[in-house]
């Protein structure tokens, strides 16, 4: 069980610890429990308590009215506003209420609704990766347990390989031709698989190698693919040792390739980049060089 300070609650449901405590005193709407040394703490049910009244608030329900529902009454409204159609003034919050509750079905109503108003990429942009941004801290800061965070990874997974097969099946360019992979102790499969997409949207042919591909595999799947571009991410991987040697060799038995990195570790260390290696520190600079490229074959 994960215990919750008042000021974990605030910062994960976005509702200040001073209106919680007005809730509390005024409404009875949560009660903390406490230690045997009178701490005061919340449970997971809590915190599940306070996304739904936050988003039932922001749909204009008065909290004096709340009060009086029952627990199951305030998720039957809840589950209102999941149905597809809805227009939602915080997504994060509705998802964020579905990953606590580990229910698929809700989350992937809100995600296909975001995704058939939006399209994919700007839904991934402005909905799934500040969700994840979330999630990841709070997970670092023990507020959530790690299945939380695999719930989600693992759906927008499939949403993407489903986007990506879609693209595949029109026509592409056989001149760009991108060989993308993750190295050794490297565990960004999502941020692989946004790249896979966002090359094939643009018309790239993509290989994609997949994760923990040894550097070897790398070399040889570029000879036999005959890639012009090779797309990798430095985040876990190189963390305590350099990662210089490794850029040093990819580059030396690529030389014909371009070579673009991106990732934690790129930033974080002092890279000196031979002549074929550049580094691309956002989405957006992914998606210019991208274009850049579409544009010069």
């Amino acid at each position: 069980m994960v215990a919750y300070s008042i000021k974990d609650l605030e910062s994960i449901s976005g509702v200040k610890a001073h209106t919680l405590r007005i809730w509390e005193k005024r409404y009875g709407i949560i009660q903390p429990h406490r230690t045997e040394t009178n701490i005061r703490y919340y449970k997971d049910s809590d915190l599940q308590k306070v996304l739904n009244i936050s988003l039932l608030n922001k749909k204009g329900y008065k909290i004096s009215k709340i009060a009086t529902m029952s627990t199951d009454q305030v998720r039957q409204k809840v589950g209102e506003y999941t149905e597809v159609g809805q227009i939602f003034e915080d997504q994060l919050d509705s998802m964020m209420l579905s990953t606590f509750e580990l229910d698929e079905s809700k989350f992937n109503i809100v995600l296909d609704h975001e995704i058939s108003s939006k399209g994919f990429e700007e839904t991934m942009n402005d909905v799934v990766y500040p969700l994840l941004d979330k999630l990841s801290t709070m997970w670092i800061a023990g507020s959530i347990k790690s299945v939380h965070e695999n719930f989600v990874s693992n759906i927008i997974k499939r949403k993407t390989i489903v986007e990506i097969d879609r693209l595949s099946r029109s026509e592409l360019n056989n001149n760009i031709r991108c060989l993308i992979y993750l190295p050794e102790n490297e565990s960004h499969e999502l941020s692989l698989l946004f790249l896979h997409y966002i090359l094939v949207k643009n018309k790239a042919k993509v290989i994609n190698l997949g994760s923990g591909t040894p550097l070897i595999d790398v070399l040889e799947g570029k000879s036999i693919f005959k890639a012009e571009y090779i797309f990798t991410i430095f985040n876990d991987s190189f963390a305590e040792t350099p990662l210089q040697p490794y850029i040093d060799e990819l580059s030396k038995n690529a030389k014909d390739a371009k070579i673009l990195i991106s990732g934690f570790q790129t930033a974080s260390q002092n890279l000196t980049l031979p002549e074929n290696v550049h580094i691309l520190n956002s989405i957006q600079s992914v998606k210019d060089f991208v274009y850049s490229i579409q544009n010069t074959h």
